[in-house]
């Protein structure tokens, strides 16, 4: 199964390189875009819980690191929970 990551900006200019087991993130992010915080949380948690759930069909067992990705993406954008306007951008793919 092919992995991939991808490198967002988060709303403080920081940039951090996420991991999926799949490439199903490219069906629901784009480099280049930039998505409101709520949709990017939506969109990430639905790419990584595809990808984990790919990876239970073909092992027989979800990818623990799929769902610790979408932890620490859940955490760090609890910082920009109360920002109205609060944007993450998608800077990258590397496959």
């Amino acid at each position: 199964m092919p992995e991939m990551h991808f490198t967002v900006r988060w709303p403080d200019g920081c940039e951090h390189t996420c991991y999926s087991p799949s490439l199903v993130v490219q069906d629901f992010l784009a480099p280049g875009q930039r998505y409101a915080l709520p949709d990017f949380l939506q969109r990430t948690h639905q790419a990584l819980s595809i990808a984990s759930e790919r990876v239970a069909a073909k092992y027989g067992f979800a990818c623990s690191r799929a769902m610790d990705q979408w932890q620490s993406i859940a955490t760090h954008a609890e910082a920009f929970q109360h920002h109205d306007d609060a944007q993450v951008e998608v800077l990258r793919f590397d496959i």
